[in-house]
């Protein structure tokens, strides 16, 4: 199909591509041209569509290589077939349109299900939706695979085969961090350990673990779902996300107590996951001893292997440039000194001070490092840190 062909050419980047688009797909009615978009996305590896209203237009954009695209303007009358449709899939409540609402669909592609997570907010000109699409065949990804530096892999994997502590992953949404956990805990399944993990939602499934959904509608929230997982004899906890101190300090207590967590948090680098989780009032003499390490990430676009020996001479707009994606991390092994930081409640800057002496490299300095092997560029490093 035209609109398959247009994609693969990487047109949808210019402004004749927004005038095809219009010619060739709003023609579909709402439903035909939902299930196309969400077959294309997940031939061409997208995370996220979006169906944004404006006062004149309603956008339809998705999210490829962390890069926000416009694909076309919808008619009003096809953007509310296509509502419409996504609230009935996702059992979203048709007739309010005053309130964010969540919801979750699936729909079939070859051998396997694609799960649809919805989230719908009210805006001046209608409802804005999200839906962020995830791909079983996406999720499972091998850890040599998510081009991390070989010494970061190397202290990963050290810090994975722990008996017990804290492992946090850190970073924005979209940066990765669920499919490091998930690359992990794979090479852990079948290993004579009961792993359970609290998400919200399960967002792949994995054979060999046992996974549990928060429900918070019926009070099954990260906090009561990691103590019902303390009592169900786990070897290593999976905690979707650190919300709250309950959770915080359950989690920072069960890894005291011969359990191996993992966690994820929000925060722009390494360091500031300290700060975070004392400022929400976690107890440092049991953090410090508990914390084994912190890994930030965010992830770059890709160069074109085909353009790394010439990459000089092309440029940012250039649509063919990029064909992938990889980590860019930086990971805090915590040693005694920095757990005397933790405990004497040291500054940021003061603990990472303490790490640089002892090497460790921040997100920018392995930037740089990518750069230099023309994997990325500057550009796209800049992007991604700020």
């Amino acid at each position: 199909m035209l609109f398959s062909l247009l994609l693969e050419a990487n047109l949808w980047y210019t402004n004749a591509m927004a005038t095809l688009n219009k010619e060739q797909l709003q023609t579909m009615e709402g439903d035909a041209l939902l299930e196309h978009v969400q077959l294309e996305a997940i031939a061409h590896k997208i995370s996220d569509i979006h169906i944004s209203p404006d006062k004149e237009k309603i956008r339809l954009e998705w999210r490829e290589f962390g890069v926000l695209i416009q694909i076309m303007s919808l008619s009003r009358e096809v953007y509310d077939t296509m509502l419409r449709r996504i609230k009935f899939s996702s059992k979203i409540k048709m007739n309010v349109t005053n309130v964010p609402q969540d919801g979750q669909y699936s729909f079939p592609v070859e051998d396997r299900m694609i799960n649809v997570r919805v989230a719908t907010l009210p805006t001046k000109f209608g409802e804005a939706v999200t839906l962020r699409l995830l791909d079983p065949k996406r999720g499972i990804v091998p850890l040599e695979e998510l081009g991390f530096p070989k010494e970061i892999k190397e202290k990963l994997l050290e810090l994975a085969s722990v008996p017990n502590g804290l492992i946090l992953v850190t970073g924005p949404t979209g940066s990765g961090k669920t499919t490091t956990l998930y690359s992990l805990l794979s090479l852990l399944a079948g290993k004579e350990r009961n792993i359970i993990t609290i998400e919200n939602p399960v967002e792949y499934e994995l054979p060999g673990i046992v996974q549990s959904q928060v429900d918070e509608s019926k009070g099954y929230t990260f906090s009561e779902g990691l103590k019902s997982i303390l009592r169900n004899d786990p070897d290593i906890v999976l905690v979707g996300e650190i919300r709250d101190l309950e959770t915080a300090q359950t989690a920072i207590d069960a890894s005291l107590t011969g359990h191996l967590v993992f966690a994820t948090l929000h925060t722009n680098s390494a360091i500031e996951a300290i700060p975070r989780l004392l400022s929400m009032g976690v107890s440092s003499y049991t953090f410090a001893p508990a914390l084994r390490g912190i890994l930030a990430q965010r992830l770059v676009r890709t160069i074109n292997p085909a353009f790394r020996e010439q990459v000089a001479s092309h440029t940012e707009a250039e649509a063919d440039f990029y064909t992938g994606q990889c980590s860019l991390p930086e990971l805090l092994v915590v040693d005694n000194d920095i757990r005397d930081a933790i405990l004497a409640q040291s500054t940021s800057s003061e603990i990472i001070d303490i790490a640089l002496k002892k090497g460790f490299k921040t997100m920018i300095e392995w930037g740089k490092e990518l750069v230099t092997r023309h994997v990325t560029t500057a550009e796209e490093v800049k992007r991604v840190t700020g």
